[in-house]
């Protein structure tokens, strides 16, 4: 996908050669193998492995029913646009084919071959009906009459009995029966998602006649649901005759079409979206690799697919079912408990008397540093905003807060405490819908003013404006961040937020709620990089003026920390700062279409992705500007979404001892990392980075926990 011009070579590559750019789609594949090789690592535990791998058959869902969706809708409206890699849609859902089979190939044979024997081996066993003592089946035989069998719903499919809607991401057994008239029937029996997937069989034993016994009820042993359920389907067709049965797993296109130009009311069209996802087109139809021709021909007929939809698969689907064995209570086989510290700025036992945390936000700017900094604090922030008499309003944007959010909680307190509190709620974060949709109910039942996105743009920024009398004058406080209002991915995701009462930062974060809540067409914020306003041209003139330092002999410097590097401008300013000798180092965690390494375009340019126990998510953006250091961060990748379509907000942190801690410790140490680290080929390919003989690789993931970023900020 690449082209090496030879070393030395004086002519200069055209920065639009299609073979200069990696295609988002196989890029995103690749992001896929290195997850897979987390799974396959034998140094991470045992049940985090599985969690890995279950993360591919998630991502992969959500690939085909976004990534390949959008493909097959640009090839049925007859596009044929290309994109800077120069693959139409057909070609790239071709390539796209090839790899997805490679990958499942790979991760079933990690499944089979290495996760399942090692579990053997820790004493849990998942066992095959088929392999369970005539005791045990009888066990479980009565378990699936009692708590299993009043959940099935058997469809048929006869001319009397349409076939049946298969929603998406069901798991589902096609059933072939033979009825009292001698007749063959096709049926289908879906696998509730409503209960436990994992059936436990009680704890297993080999007798010395070499069957399983049960010998205590203590889990260590487990059937998959489905199996149980195909070894009693005579429960659900007493009197016919079970011939075959076999499981498929369907992939429907999941992105919601809104309308918004026609909407009368964006919620309600919203809402109708998410009704009508489950209707979307098949795009994917994983089935067994046993099924026999006639009961597939039935299924693709039905689904409406071609047979490049219909993917074969040998052993269990879908692998995001795996996390259910993730989560087994076996603590040995889990990544040991890590506890987040709090900034003793924050730390109310820390505190001085009578002090608060707008007190200590006024002595100096804070940087959290997620997860190895506690979410707590900013919960702690918005519910003191909740309680203080002299705050008089509160203002944030939510994107993804999850379920029983504290956030949300904090927000009805301040309103039901009388605070003028407003909320813009995107209802459009894809799959998160209908929990936005719910907390924007709760919100506007209470009084709160909810504010629904904007006509044509998402809302992905992360802020929140706390103003507060203070005597006779009104300051404000500001939250910034590059990840969700979200305790709970908090743990997971590593993130960046600073806190602030600069009056710069606050008037322009004024100025943008007013942008968000009514109608500005402001365009010359003080501090703040704003998409889709002024952000690409800032960032544009960021890059260009490391060429020009460059280029009269200065010293140029460029890092990112982001999350995608897709857009075509960026990359192509990127290569022209290559060109002129500024050393560029990019920390992309998912898709890059950038291509490293090319001699003449591209050899200055480093590319790295970092996978480990937390997913990569803060952004950093560090410009070197001749000595004079600059650095920011927020909320918005290089991907034309973020920065043409989408509200973002990138911030300065201009505090020199905070630049300092995210220059020196956090890009330092992850541009060290040679134990998680992947560094990226011209052609698109990452390999692992390499240690000295001898030495123990760094973790950058592994050097925060263990060295408390709290204690130096």
């Amino acid at each position: 996908m690449a082209n090496n011009t030879a070393p030395g070579s004086a002519a200069s590559p055209e920065l639009n050669q299609p073979l200069h750019y990696i295609n988002r789609e196989l890029s995103l594949l690749a992001f896929q193998w290195r997850v897979l090789e987390e799974a396959m690592d034998e140094n991470n535990p045992l049940l985090e492995r599985f969690r890995f791998l279950s993360i591919v058959g998630s991502n992969l869902e959500e690939f085909f029913m976004v990534r390949v969706a959008g493909l097959k809708r640009q090839i049925e409206s007859g596009t044929i646009s290309t994109g800077p890699d120069g693959l139409t849609p057909t070609e790239q859902l071709d390539a796209v084919s090839s790899e997805v089979t490679r990958v499942l190939a790979s991760a079933h044979a990690c499944l089979s071959q290495a996760l399942l024997p090692a579990l053997r081996q820790t004493g849990i066993q998942i066992f095959q009906f088929d392999e369970l003592s005539e005791e045990q089946k009888e066990d479980a035989r009565a378990d699936f009459i009692k708590k299993i069998f009043p959940v099935l719903t058997p469809l048929g499919f006869d001319p009397g009995h349409p076939f049946p809607h298969i929603s998406n991401l069901s798991l589902n057994l096609a059933v072939l029966i033979r009825d009292t008239n001698g007749e063959e029937r096709f049926a289908r029996v879906k696998v509730p998602d409503s209960l436990p997937q994992l059936v436990p069989v009680g704890k297993i034993e080999t007798a010395q006649s070499g069957r399983p016994s049960i010998v205590q009820t203590k889990p260590n042993a487990y059937i998959w649901l489905e199996d149980l359920i195909r070894a009693n389907l005579d429960q659900l067709f007493p009197g016919m005759t079970i011939l075959e049965s076999y499981p498929f797993h369907v992939t429907r296109d999941a992105e919601v079409e809104i309308q918004e130009w026609e909407a009368g009311d964006l919620l309600e069209t919203t809402e109708e979206g998410v009704r009508q996802r489950r209707f979307g087109d098949v795009v994917r139809l994983q089935v067994h690799h046993a099924m026999p021709a006639n009961i597939l021909e039935i299924l693709m007929g039905n689904l409406q697919i071609e047979p490049y939809d219909v993917y074969l698969v040998e052993g269990m689907m879908p692998l995001s079912a795996l996390k259910h064995v993730a989560n087994l209570d076996r603590h040995d086989l889990k990544w040991p408990t890590f506890i987040p510290s709090i900034p003793a700025s924050l730390d109310p036992d820390s505190m001085e008397q009578e002090e608060d945390v707008f007190a200590a936000i006024a002595r100096r700017n804070i940087l959290l540093h997620h997860p190895y900094d506690s979410f707590q604090p900013v919960v702690n922030f918005l519910n003191t905003a909740a309680r203080d008499p002299n705050v008089l309003a509160i203002k944030m944007t939510l994107y993804r807060v999850g379920k029983n959010s504290p956030v949300v909680e904090a927000l009805l307190k301040a309103q039901e405490n009388g605070k003028q509190v407003a909320v813009l709620v995107e209802l459009k974060a894809r799959f998160d819908e209908e929990s936005n949709i719910e907390w924007a109910k709760a919100l506007e039942k209470q009084g709160v003013h909810v504010v629904y996105g904007l006509l044509g743009l998402k809302i992905h920024s992360k802020l929140a404006l706390v103003v507060r009398k203070e005597g006779d004058t009104i300051r404000r406080y500001v939250h910034m961040g590059t990840g969700n209002y979200n305790p709970f991915t908090a743990h997971l995701y590593t993130d960046l937020g600073m806190l602030t009462c600069s009056d710069e930062i606050g008037s322009d974060v004024t100025d943008l709620f007013n942008y968000l809540t009514g109608y500005s067409a402001k365009r010359d914020y003080r501090k703040l990089l704003v998409a889709p306003i002024n952000m690409r041209q800032r960032f544009e003139s960021l890059i260009k003026r490391e060429i020009e330092f460059a280029k009269h002999g200065a010293k140029g410097r460029i890092i990112f920390k982001t999350n995608a590097l897709v857009d075509e401008r960026i990359i192509q300013l990127l290569y022209e700062a290559s060109q002129a000798g500024v050393q560029v180092d990019l920390i992309v965690r998912g898709v890059c279409c950038l291509c490293p390494g090319i001699a003449g375009l591209s050899e200055n340019i480093r590319v790295y992705s970092v996978l480990g126990r937390f997913l990569e998510h803060s952004r950093i953006y560090y410009f070197r500007n001749g000595g004079a250091e600059e650095v920011f961060c927020g909320s918005a990748d290089m991907m034309p979404r973020n920065l043409d379509r989408r509200v973002e907000v990138i911030f300065p942190v201009e505090d020199e001892r905070l630049a300092r801690y995210l220059t020196d410790s956090v890009l330092k140490t992850y541009l060290a990392d040679t134990a998680k680290a992947r560094e990226m080929l011209s052609d698109g390919r990452y390999v692992r980075r390499h240690t000295q003989a001898g030495q123990p690789g760094l973790s950058c993931q592994q050097w925060f926990m263990t060295n408390n970023p709290s204690a130096k900020k």
